[in-house]
């Protein structure tokens, strides 16, 4: 379903308005002074001040990520807010009136392990999935993005190692790819044994799904890339996608490499 001219009310929608923006490595917390990728996320919202919502759960709700998030988005253009698991006084009273009543969701980086269990321990997972379904848009990166498909790879607590996410989206994920040694190598490895067949980004490129289907790629620095990979007939094949990138309509020249405040 979908939100209304009013809010609080919805109408049925076809899957194409579930909405989801993954993001390779990227965004206020990485890009400085790059909002190219943000920017895109508010732009799939149908409300010209639309309600953002951050979740900084997969960094234990740190104080100094929230304030980034709300220098970036701040009160001129959006309503943004947060919600804090791990801290009583900056929760919601709550969860899925607040979460059902955004137009985007955004989700930091961070353990993406810890940030599952703590979801399904308070039941978030199934809320966000009800979000996406009303047409609620979904973003985030690094372990923002891993969290969306069935299956990832993650390099937060140490060596690369497969996990299991929401499967809202039916692929797999890599992220950081090709700027973070070890990612390339353990997702191919795990494409070999068995994992399902999806897609690996680089920091500065971001995937845009409508319902399951991959919409476009595109990138806030025009170095940044994005494959599609899966094991084929004995072999891991990558076929590299198109990446649109935002800045070239503005003018914009590339900017520096990304670099992670907490990688996934």
């Amino acid at each position: 379903m979908a939100r209304a001219a009013g809010r609080g009310e919805y109408l049925p929608v076809t899957s194409e308005r579930r909405q989801i923006v993954t993001f390779g490595g990227g965004g206020f917390s990485m890009e400085s002074g790059n909002p190219l990728l943000d920017e895109y996320a508010l732009s799939l919202c149908r409300h010209p001040r639309p309600r953002v919502c951050f979740l900084p759960t997969a960094s234990g709700d740190a104080d100094h990520y929230i304030v980034r998030f709300y220098r970036a988005f701040d009160a001129a253009r959006c309503e943004p807010s947060h919600l804090s698991l791990f801290r009583r006084e900056q929760g919601a009273a709550d969860l899925a009136e607040h979460l059902l009543s955004q137009d985007l969701i955004y989700v930091g980086g961070g353990s993406v392990i810890s940030m599952l269990g703590a979801w399904r321990a308070h039941g978030v997972d199934r809320i966000l999935a009800e979000a996406w379904r009303r047409g609620v848009v979904l973003c985030g990166l690094s372990a923002g993005s891993l969290c969306w498909y069935s299956e990832a790879v993650t390099g937060f607590h140490g060596e690369p190692r497969s996990v299991r996410g929401m499967a809202l989206l039916p692929w797999s994920n890599c992220v950081h790819y090709g700027n973070e040694g070890g990612r390339r190598e353990a997702y191919h490895s795990a494409l070999k044994e068995g994992m399902c067949p999806g897609y690996a980004v680089s920091d500065g490129a971001a995937l845009h799904f409508a319902g399951t289907r991959l919409e476009r790629a595109v990138a806030s620095r025009s170095e940044a890339v994005a494959f599609s990979v899966g094991w084929h007939r004995g072999e891991v094949r990558e076929s590299e996608l198109h990446v649109e990138y935002l800045g070239a309509s503005a003018g914009r020249e590339s900017s520096p490499a990304a670099r992670p405040l907490i990688s996934a």
